[in-house]
């Protein structure tokens, strides 16, 4: 049986309480994790504390970028191995964790990297009061031990996108991975420790939130700034523990995204972009589209035509040759989404197509599978059209005008992204100015730049990450005044 330790101060340690790692593909027991109590998180913070007393505080960033280089570059060499924990962890199709997952867990190191030896700071020479001169400049100071909760979608990717620019900053980190998903993160302490990163630099603490990992990590007095990726809820919890010694903090949260698709888009394009949107990764994918809002004179057939590819979608297990569509992540998640189904059809909706579970064969009929499912004809009060699902699904709703696409884009309490399909340059540009997402896609979606602000609004979030960004949370700036 698999173990999955807490990885504290450079080494594996074995705790007195372990839970069950159940696989989403069959539900079956592949692990045991073990839960890290008060005193393992003490024992990260201390660890993490005398680091940045030690070598890695006094690393020089030349240094510091040759190690995250050498890590990214370890990732790349067990490309096999954390492929093997991703999926095995998520049960996810292979195609997405090869080509998505994995590599950008690995360049997240190297982006970082290069823009904390290329982004300068900011300088100026002034004249004083008594005719001299001073020069002014900024030094970037790392904010200390940051904690790094995260969700188990993208466990890898997410996870670097937080760590890589924390410790290319020079801070050490405490990460707590989601007790989905803990192979990936656990797997990253032997490559820190296989490439000489300094003991203590990075932590793996493993656990749920409340009364455990999550809570007494988020509430240690000894962590100075903690940024997290999750379901809004969860950041209102994290942030109010934050506000006891006044800390930082970095939140990418829920999101009801809207996909807008007009007369004049490229039809066959726009329906492949938004069956990506709606279905990848079984859609649990923050960045997701679940309202989906199509111009009236091509509402019919680009509904007929995503149902016709929803249903088409192949169904299974990573290994599955040509699967498109894999579980969800849990027995718990799994009954979340279809009690939305069921209030979908209790609410009069039109069930385009899925609405339930597949069959599937007697091997995988335990794992966490449901259709790709596809709504019309609700209101716009519905709540599947108000609340997050993080399910393979959507609804999709006709307008007429592009006033009356804003406004029913923006008739969400979150604002995390949307995709915009249109061959109207003037219409595009006035979508993303009004709008109100963090990230705005225009006949795309899930393009990235990780030089680019990446965060949301509204309840989707609080602050921004990626590029100078990310700088911006994961040091301080001191002002230096030299009077010369």
């Amino acid at each position: 049986m698999k173990q999955f330790h807490n990885f504290i101060d450079g080494e594996f340690a074995a705790t007195g309480n372990t839970f069950d790692k159940r696989t989403p593909i069959t539900n079956a027991v592949i692990g045991q994790v073990h839960e890290a109590g008060q005193a393992e998180v003490d024992a990260a913070v201390a660890a993490a504390r005398a680091a940045l007393k030690g070598e890695w505080g006094r690393m020089p960033v030349t240094r510091r970028v040759e190690l995250l280089y050498a890590v990214a570059d370890e990732i790349n060499r067990r490309f096999d191995d954390f492929l093997a924990a991703e999926l095995a962890d998520t049960g996810k199709p292979h195609s997405l964790a090869s080509h998505i997952d994995i590599p950008r867990g690995a360049a997240n190191f190297k982006v970082f990297a290069d823009i904390i030896k290329n982004v300068p700071t900011e300088s100026f020479e002034m004249t004083t009061p008594d005719g001299g001169t001073a020069i002014s400049y900024a030094l970037r100071s790392p904010v200390g031990v940051v904690g790094v909760v995260c969700p188990w979608n993208l466990p890898l990717l997410l996870m670097t996108w937080k760590v890589g620019p924390a410790l290319a900053c020079g801070n050490t980190v405490i990460v707590k991975p989601s007790e989905e998903t803990p192979a990936t993160a656990t797997l990253l302490g032997e490559v820190m420790n296989a490439v000489g990163i300094p003991k203590g630099v990075y932590n793996v603490v493993h656990g749920f939130g409340p009364g455990s990992a999550g809570e007494y990590l988020t509430r240690h007095p000894g962590v100075n700034a903690i940024t997290f990726t999750g379901e809004t809820r969860t950041g209102e919890a994290i942030m109010a523990a934050a506000a006891k010694g006044v800390r930082p903090v970095s939140f990418e949260l829920g999101g009801k995204n809207a996909g807008v698709v007009f007369a004049d888009a490229d039809f066959d394009k726009a329906v492949a972009g938004i069956m990506r949107s709606a279905f990848e990764n079984c859609g649990q994918v923050c960045l997701g589209t679940e309202r989906v809002y199509v111009q009236r004179p091509i509402f019919d057939k680009f509904v007929a035509a995503l149902a016709a590819k929803a249903a088409a979608l192949k169904i299974g297990p990573p290994d599955m040759p040509g699967v498109g569509l894999g579980p969800l992540i849990s027995a718990e998640h799994k009954a979340k989404v279809l009690s939305y189904y069921a209030k979908a059809k209790a609410e009069g909706a039109t069930v385009v197509t899925g609405g339930g579970e597949p069959d599937m064969p007697a091997e995988l009929k335990d794992g966490h599978w449901v259709q790709p499912t596809i709504w019309t004809g609700l209101p716009e009060s519905a709540a599947v059209i108000r609340e997050e699902i993080f399910g393979p699904c959507c609804h999709i709703a006709p307008f007429d005008t592009v006033d009356e696409a804003i406004a029913l884009a923006n008739a969400t309490d979150y604002g995390l992204a949307t995709t915009v399909w249109t061959q109207n340059l003037s219409t595009a540009h006035r979508m993303a100015r009004e709008i109100e997402v963090g990230l705005c896609w225009i006949n795309s979606w899930f393009l990235r730049d990780l030089r680019t602000a990446f965060g949301g609004s509204k309840a989707s979030g609080i602050g921004r990450e990626g590029g100078v960004h990310s700088l911006e949370f994961y040091t301080e700036l001191r002002n230096v005044m030299v009077k010369l």
